[in-house]
């Protein structure tokens, strides 16, 4: 298992160079930041201070290699609009987006897994069928237009929960946290609902399509044939043989709740690093872009690793293959 980890954090830290090389190159070619950053009525005298400040004058090459410098200390460079740091930027807005999309993966988990479940045991009930039907709204209906009507709904038409923002936050592991008020809570609910609709469906119907893959097998009817209890059959034997593509869907989602919550926030003025990196895409704010795409890259690498990591104690034969 110890070479196994080793191998897999081998191959990470060339997934990271690689990405590297592909991030830093793409977000050089979608155009030049001067154009946005210098007034047009300044001279060329003026224009060629700014360049050589930001190191634009550089050629690509040395530029990458400065990169790798500053990524290495953690550094990514200042902020060509806010001049600041662009990681404590990210960092800045990192608690909300990560508050956002963890009460969004927990609502997904919540729903999804015990639907699926009741789905895959009883799939000729009607109430079953219902839910599969009212899983393929969760993957059809966009999340801006749903966004929209919950707040039609539940803020305009009823009054119950705030429209936009964050509210009141508390600070817990120095930052803030609106989960710890009430009010707050209040403000998490529609952006976290509309953000997790999507992953409550796919998660839906890959448990239901893992429970009906494993009750066929030969170690449910054994255990069924010994007499044992049918919670224990679902507990043990069902749920701990579907978790393994579960896992990998949540890790891999979870990801993506992060990385691709732009639409939701700017829904619902979530002021997390999603409003933050189109505001820098518009303005070409390199470095912001940079850090925010590489912290992506980091984030999926670990939770790749993570994953790893989570078949070896779900299946013990992913352990005898690698000892093989």
């Amino acid at each position: 298992m110890v070479t196994s980890i080793i191998r897999r954090l081998i191959q990470a830290l060339f997934v990271i160079v690689a990405m590297t090389i592909i991030v830093f190159i793409g977000v050089n070619v979608i155009g030049n930041p001067v154009d946005i950053l210098i007034n047009p009525d300044a001279n060329q005298a003026e224009r060629a201070l700014v360049i050589a400040h930001y190191g634009l004058d550089q050629p690509l090459w040395k530029q990458y290699l400065l990169f790798l410098q500053g990524l290495l200390h953690g550094d990514f460079g200042n902020s060509f609009v806010y001049g600041r740091p662009a990681l404590g930027l990210i960092l800045e807005r990192l608690p909300a987006t990560l508050e956002l999309a963890i009460t969004a993966l927990v609502i997904a988990l919540l729903f999804g897994l015990p639907l699926g479940l009741y789905a895959g045991l009883y799939p000729n009930r009607i109430s079953s069928k219902l839910i599969m039907s009212g899983s393929i709204l969760g993957f059809s209906l966009p999340t801006f237009w749903v966004g929209l009507m919950l707040i039609m709904v539940f803020s305009v038409e009823l009054g119950w929960l705030p429209t936009n923002g964050r509210g009141p936050t508390r600070e817990l592991l120095g930052a803030q946290w609106s989960f710890l008020t009430g009010d707050g809570i209040r403000h998490l609910l529609l952006p976290a609902f509309n953000l997790a609709l999507f992953k409550t469906s796919l998660i839906l119907r890959l448990t239901r399509a893992g429970v009906q893959e494993v009750l066929p097998q030969d170690y449910v009817k054994f255990a069924r044939a010994k007499g044992l209890r049918e919670r224990r059959i679902i507990s043990v034997h069902v749920l701990k043989n579907l978790m393994i593509p579960v896992v990998t869907i949540i890790g891999l989602e979870f990801g993506s709740l992060i990385a691709f919550s732009v639409v939701t926030e700017s829904i619902f003025a979530w002021p997390g690093m999603g409003k933050l990196i189109i505001d820098s895409i518009n303005l070409l704010d390199r470095p912001v872009i940079v850090a925010y795409l590489m912290m992506m890259v980091l984030l999926f690498v670990v939770l790749n690793f993570i994953i790893d990591i989570c078949y070896t104690l779900l299946d013990p034969r992913v352990r005898l293959e690698g000892k093989a």
